[in-house]
């Protein structure tokens, strides 16, 4: 697996947490995020950006990026954090059809947005990012 997208709604909460954690685990695999309705620009959340340098992984030079149909043509797996948003993405990008998953798949789980709630939200956020991103590693690292 050379190449991931995680995909969220706005690039700055969900989706960099899990491309640094996905990025540190894979140093060898091109791993981007992007938004579904990106705030194009704007850097990781302060309090993603916190809890993720308290794992040793700078996401602070992140800028969200709207996502497009060459990042995902590139892409060989595109992580998503719910259902709906995998069908957005499939619908938006049918040739991706296949490779579109949710990030907590194989947990049946959704991982909830925690943009402009409290710093519990963001931790429940990124447990469930991390039990997604070590589920999805242990099927990578088979390939």
């Amino acid at each position: 697996m050379k190449s991931i997208l995680v995909v969220c709604e706005g690039n700055i909460c969900r989706s960099p947490m899990a491309e640094g954690l996905l990025a540190a685990a894979l140093p060898d695999a091109r791993v981007r995020s992007a938004g579904l309705g990106a705030m194009v620009g704007m850097p990781a959340d302060e309090t993603a950006v916190r809890l993720m340098r308290a794992r040793d992984i700078d996401i602070a030079p992140h800028r969200a990026v709207q996502i497009t149909g060459d990042m995902c043509r590139q892409s060989e797996l595109v992580l998503v954090m719910s259902p709906e948003q995998r069908m957005r993405v499939e619908q938006l990008y049918p040739f991706a059809c296949g490779k579109v998953f949710r990030l907590g798949e194989f947990d049946k789980r959704d991982i909830p947005d925690p943009y402009r709630q409290p710093e519990a939200a963001f931790r429940e956020a990124l447990e469930f990012i991390e039990q997604g991103v070590r589920a999805w590693l242990q099927r990578i690292n088979k390939i």
